[in-house]
C-alpha cells in the first residue's frame, strides 16, 4: 500500500495464483479468522477503540492479498476537523461498516446506526454490541426516527461521531429519491456538521443466500472519499442538496 496524509491508494500486486482464482472463498476465510479474533475480545470486554482500527485494516490487507485495490482520498477532512460529526453516506456493500473504523476512529469515536438483525448474528454480534450502536428495526419509520435523533443525540453529546446510511437498502445503485435526510435531521439536533461520505463499493458483492456474504471481485476498485464538513442551517434541504451532489459526482468520476 501506499500513502499520503490525504490518499491511499493501494499499490498494484499481483494475488496468489489460488486467490486469482478463488477470491471470494480465500477472502472469507481470512475475514472469519478476523471477525471470530474480534469477537472474543468484544466478549471479554477488551475490544477498544484501538483493537477495532487494528481489526479494520486487517480486513483492508485481507481485501488487498486477494487483489482488490483501495482507492480512498479526503481524509484531511477526518484529519483537519475534530468529531463529532454525523457522516451520511450512500451505502453499496458490507465492505463499508468493515474498512470505515480504520479510517475514522483515529480521529473520531465513532458508531452506526444499523438494523437490528445485525447484532444477532452469531460471533459478530458481540463486535457490534460493544461499538454502542442506534439500532433500528425497518419496519415502522416513525418509531426509527425517534430512536435515531434521540440515541443520536446521546452518543454526539458524548463525543462520538454517528455514521448514518440514509437509504432503505445496500444497493449498487444511488438513487436520490430513497436517500432520506435523517442523518442531516440528526445532525440539526445535536448541533454538529455533517460530514458526507462517498462510497463505490461493489468489489464485496451483495449475496443472494446470505446477503452480507456477495462475490469477491477483485476487477473493482473500491473508492471512498470524504467531503468537507456542512454546517446545516434552516430547515437543512441545502445541505441535504450538497451531500447528495458530493455522492453523485463521485460516482460519476468513478464510473458508478
Amino acid at each position: 500500500m501506499s500513502s499520503t496524509d490525504d490518499v491511499y491508494l493501494t499499490d498494484p500486486r499481483a494475488a496468489s495464483p489460488l486467490c486469482r482464482r478463488l477470491p471470494s472463498l480465500c477472502y472469507y476465510t481470512r475475514l472469519a479468522g478476523i471477525v471470530y479474533g474480534a469477537s472474543r475480545k468484544a466478549k471479554q470486554g477488551r475490544l477498544s477503540d484501538d483493537a477495532w482500527v487494528v481489526a479494520s485494516w486487517r480486513v483492508v490487507e485481507a481485501l488487498e492479498r486477494v487483489g482488490v485495490r483501495l482507492a480512498i482520498e479526503g481524509v484531511e477532512h477526518l484529519r483537519n476537523n475534530p468529531g463529532p460529526w454525523v457522516m451520511v453516506g450512500n451505502h453499496m456493500s458490507t465492505l463499508e461498516t468493515f474498512v470505515l473504523p480504520a479510517l475514522v476512529l483515529p480521529h473520531s469515536p465513532l458508531t452506526f446506526v444499523v438494523k437490528r438483525s445485525l447484532v444477532e448474528y452469531p460471533i459478530f454480534r458481540h463486535v457490534m454490541i460493544s461499538r454502542k450502536p442506534i439500532l433500528v428495526d425497518r419496519v415502522n419509520p416513525r418509531d426509527d426516527f425517534k430512536v435515531v435523533i434521540e440515541e443520536g443525540q446521546a452518543r454526539l453529546a458524548s463525543g462520538m461521531s454517528v455514521v448514518v446510511f440514509p437509504q432503505t437498502t445496500r444497493t449498487p445503485r444511488f438513487d436520490p429519491e430513497e436517500f432520506n435526510s435523517i442523518g442531516v435531521k440528526l445532525a440539526k439536533r445535536a448541533g454538529v456538521p455533517v460530514l458526507p461520505v462517498a462510497l463505490k463499493t461493489d468489489a464485496w458483492g451483495n449475496g443472494r443466500l446470505i446477503k452480507d456474504c456477495g462475490r469477491i471481485d477483485p476487477e473493482k476498485t473500491v473508492h471512498m472519499a470524504f467531503g468537507a464538513p456542512l454546517e446545516v442551517s434552516g430547515n437543512g434541504q441545502a445541505t441535504q442538496d450538497a451531500v447528495v451532489s458530493f455522492i453523485q459526482d463521485k460516482l460519476r468520476q468513478w464510473g458508478g
